[in-house]
């Protein structure tokens, strides 16, 4: 059973029994735990739904299950992307989303065809939020072709940093070749906190 985009898993009821269909069962023991839990979770919030919310969800998913493979693609990396983001970011994305609707029509309109003139990184670049979107550019060197290992890490540590520490990184990514900028992620990443100012000033200073 699957989840409409961005769907969340509902939580677990203690002692709850979940009828699944014939021969699942055994299709579940050959997943992952993990795998398991999320397909028993999704079929008690189905069971537990009433005939109209099913009904709609059917709708959702056809309209889904229509959408071209590249737009679906996009869809999903914009659900992780915001899964990413800090709870008070994400709490901020969806006060600006608010007041976008507030806007009127020709507003909209211009902001989203502002929005489509970026060049396309920049536009992926504000996935990451408004605090490392409004940054991205300065620090595209570094978040490109982020190896999958580091790519949360690294984030975790760019959304600790102050402005003015993405600032100096962003001078330092410049300097660094690209050849040597997984290097730079790898040392950034396993910098401790309380010496991560520290470490900038000295690979400035270098």
């Amino acid at each position: 059973m699957r989840a409409s985009p961005g769907e969340e898993a509902p939580a677990a009821v203690p002692g709850q029994i979940v009828e699944l269909p014939p021969g699942l069962d055994a299709l579940l023991a050959g997943l992952p735990e993990d795998a398991r839990v999320r397909i028993r979770l999704r079929a008690a919030r189905w069971q537990a739904w009433s005939p109209a919310e099913r009904a709609a969800f059917a709708e959702r998913a056809g309209a889904w299950d229509g959408q071209a493979p590249r737009a679906r693609m996009e869809r999903r990396e914009d659900w992780r992307a915001w899964q990413a983001l800090p709870a008070m970011q994400r709490e901020q994305v969806a006060g600006m989303s608010r007041q976008f609707a507030t806007l009127p029509p020709d507003d909209r309109q211009a902001l989203r065809a502002e929005f489509d003139a970026l060049d396309v990184s920049v536009q992926r670049g504000w996935r990451l939020g408004p605090v490392l979107g409004a940054d991205y550019a300065s620090l595209h060197g570094l978040l490109a072709q982020v190896p999958v290992e580091q790519r949360a890490p690294l984030l975790e540590v760019l959304h600790a940093m102050s402005s003015a520490q993405r600032a100096q990184l962003a001078v330092l990514t410049q300097r660094t070749s690209p050849q040597a900028r997984d290097d730079l992620r790898r040392e950034l990443i396993a910098t401790p906190p309380e010496r991560r100012q520290q470490w900038l000033w000295e690979q400035m200073d270098r």
